[in-house]
């Protein structure tokens, strides 16, 4: 049996200013692993320069006033000139295991040393209370245990950047978001359940192991497409023999679920 994600999600989204912490609010869940890059369709200026501080994210479910997760205390933090990130180029904010889940929203936290540069002339760029708070991106994207996310967010520069009337520049976010599972999984139970069992997946490039929990199950995460070979061991002085499963399939984006084994 296999339980089947989206490939993809695009949408074009506005983004709003919203207050966010660090603390998660989340009932105990399994992980999946997420990775965020940001890059840009080309603008009609010199530069934008974005101060990229943080990335955190929100499960649905939670109120607008729940704390937000962040994601990792690794996040790749900078200024980034948004017209340097176009023609494929991007950068990975960040990677990094998160709960699974279905994930409402990924917001950026900007430090205040945001600018445009317009003709030769650099100006300040108003990005109002962004410092304190962030921009909010709507994905609405189900997080399967062990497959690997990764998000795109492709802002819109023309669409963004609002010329004011005192001739200064204001930073009204337009992003293209999307996803795309990077990965598969294998999941299974072994009994009896008096013993950990060992399991390993190898298709002759590839080594990926893993040992079952208190109920004798097991997840094999961040398995790449193709066919594998999972092999079951206990402790050899239980006296169990080595139990071999062949021909098992791992697409991406897909968890792979195999028949329970019993050690005789």
């Amino acid at each position: 049996m296999k339980t089947y994600l989206k490939f993809a999600l695009m949408s074009v989204l506005a983004f709003g200013i919203v207050s966010c912490d660090d603390d998660d609010n989340n009932s105990e869940r399994g992980e999946a692993r997420m990775a965020v890059r940001l890059t840009d369709a080309p603008g009609d200026y010199d530069a934008v320069f974005i101060d990229v501080q943080d990335v955190v994210i929100k499960y649905n479910g939670n109120n607008d006033d729940d704390d937000d997760v962040t994601i990792s205390n690794d996040v790749n933090a900078g200024v980034y000139d948004l017209l340097e990130l176009t023609a494929g180029t991007n950068v990975l904010l960040v990677d990094d295991q998160v709960e699974t889940g279905n994930l409402s929203q990924i917001r950026l936290i900007l430090g205040s040393d945001n600018t445009i540069v317009v003709d030769g002339e650099t100006f300040p760029l108003q990005t109002p209370s962004a410092q304190q708070s962030g921009l909010k991106v709507q994905v609405n994207e189900s997080l399967e245990d062990g497959i690997f996310y990764e998000f795109l967010l492709d802002f819109d520069v023309d669409e963004s950047i609002v010329q004011q009337g005192n001739g200064g520049y204001s930073l009204k976010p337009v992003i293209r978001a999307s996803v795309e599972a990077e990965s598969g999984a294998i999941s299974g139970t072994v009994l009896p359940l008096d013993f950990i069992t060992e399991v390993t997946a190898t298709n002759g490039t590839t080594e990926i192991s893993a040992f079952t929990n208190e109920t004798g199950q097991f997840l094999l995460a961040g398995v790449p497409s193709g066919t594998y070979t999972l092999t079951y061991q206990i402790d050899a002085a239980a006296g169990f023999e080595t139990i071999t499963v062949t021909d098992v399939n791992v697409e991406v984006g897909a968890i792979t679920t195999v028949d329970a084994v019993t050690f005789q």
